[in-house]
């Protein structure tokens, strides 16, 4: 599918935010971990949550959908014992069950996207496994995987946080519940150390004790632990809001996002800090986010780690802003769904921006009388690409067409309505 996106001068609307990604896939992953049944409200529903849904179902999980309440009878840990699973495109959905299935003798991860997921490396979390008494045949660290477990042991655990923190957040969900108690260390530097903290938070909740220290590179987790059965609500995603913000910041709009908590530990709630520098103004109070955008933004410079699964749609609003705009510390944007800096670079370039990488850096030279567009973009099978470029082409002159604009349904299957719902002019077609 493509989306022809057209030239936007205006935005007006109210939007509830889609309900979190990162939150729902660790809710279901503590419902299916605890003996019991869970309750969660507000579920995401997206090709992401869905991989979770039908991977903890295959495992022996009881899932049950009412409207916007799903119930989940948990599996604690003794999953059933499959062969196979398949977990899609959803990369944190296989890094966390990857030390699930240590508990199973034998689960293949199948490979069911080689352009995408199957590309990204999972060597981090392999070496610890392995450190663990689970052994794991692989391809080079990539998909497909054999989990060859049934027998875990806890002890001391190193493992990397250089690429990605899913990795050690997989662990953390898993060590409570073996019969020994774990020392995990990390090694080298902690990427999206907010994300660690949505983790523990999540983990917190489910009744599961795990010391921390404060820099978050070692952990203490007491064996012989039980996940407890709970009720959970689902907050409003930041990452999937932060492109419609990004929209409404480029814009003249009127523009207010519902269900946006102010006290979230979502990393992305940085966007209202980077929007608020870029001078957009806007108000934050009440769980809702008011954007009165006039299109006139102003350069940052900001830490991108912090904020992950936002920064492409940052960048995407400072394609328009008055001056030089650097997000640093990003390199784990390029082990993501695409390489999110060449790749979303190289196709800026295309619709007329002005923009330079580094190995770990983005640098945008704003073009504040919009760019020319007129072009037809590769998404390279990623929502956040498509999300961010979509941004930029309600500000191009001759607008954009986005290939394989339907893998938005990843994270956010809504979007393009959401857009539409708002002013947006966008059409779809296959």
């Amino acid at each position: 599918m493509k989306a022809i996106v057209k030239q936007t001068p205006v935005l007006e609307g109210d939007i509830n935010a889609l309900s979190s990604k990162n939150y729902t896939t660790r809710y279901m992953l503590v419902g299916a971990l605890a003996d019991g049944t869970s309750t969660i409200r507000f579920p995401a529903h997206s090709e992401d949550s869905d991989a979770m849904r039908r991977c903890i179902r295959d495992l022996g999980a009881e899932l049950t959908e009412v409207g916007d309440t799903m119930t989940i009878r948990g599996f604690g840990r003794h999953p059933k014992h499959v062969s196979e699973l398949d977990v899609g495109n959803a990369g944190a959905v296989l890094r966390f069950l990857m030390s699930v299935a240590a508990f199973c003798p034998n689960v293949t991860f199948v490979n069911k996207y080689p352009d995408s997921l199957g590309k990204r490396p999972h060597d981090d979390l392999i070496a610890a496994l392995g450190q663990m008494n689970v052994a794991v045949d692989h391809r080079g660290g990539k998909l497909p995987i054999t989990i060859r477990g049934g027998n875990p042991k806890g002890g001391r655990i190193q493992v990397s946080g250089n690429v990605s923190s899913q990795f050690l957040s997989s662990l953390l969900f898993m060590t409570p519940l073996l019969d020994e108690d774990s020392e995990i260390e990390v090694l080298h530097d902690l990427k999206s150390k907010v994300v660690v903290g949505q983790t523990l938070e999540v983990i917190g909740q489910a009744g599961i004790r795990i010391d921390a220290s404060e820099d978050l590179m070692h952990y203490r987790v007491p064996g012989r632990q039980r996940y407890e059965a709970k009720e959970y609500v689902v907050q409003g995603d930041y990452p999937g809001s932060a492109a419609i913000l990004a929209a409404a910041a480029v814009t003249r709009s009127d523009v207010r996002v519902l269900r946006l908590e102010e006290a979230s530990k979502q990393g992305e709630r940085a966007v209202i800090d980077v929007l608020r520098a870029m001078n957009v103004p806007l108000t934050h109070e009440g769980g809702i986010v008011h954007v009165k955008g006039n299109g006139k933004l102003k350069a940052v410079e900001f830490d991108g780690d912090h904020f992950t699964d936002a920064v492409l749609a940052m960048v995407a609003a400072a394609v328009f802003a008055e001056g030089t705009s650097r997000f640093y510390n990003v390199e784990n944007l390029r082990y993501k769904e695409c390489d999110r800096i060449t790749d979303y670079l190289n196709e800026l370039r295309k619709a007329g921006a002005d923009v330079e990488e580094r190995q770990s850096e983005i640098i945008v030279h704003g073009k504040p009388e919009g760019v020319e567009g007129g072009v037809e973009i590769d998404a390279h099978f990623d929502h956040r690409v498509i999300m961010a470029l979509t941004v930029v082409g309600l500000r191009s002159k001759r607008g954009l067409t986005i290939r394989d604009a339907h893998h938005v349904a990843k994270s956010y299957p809504h979007y393009f309505d959401h857009l539409k719902s708002i002013g947006a002019q966008v059409e779809l077609v296959d």
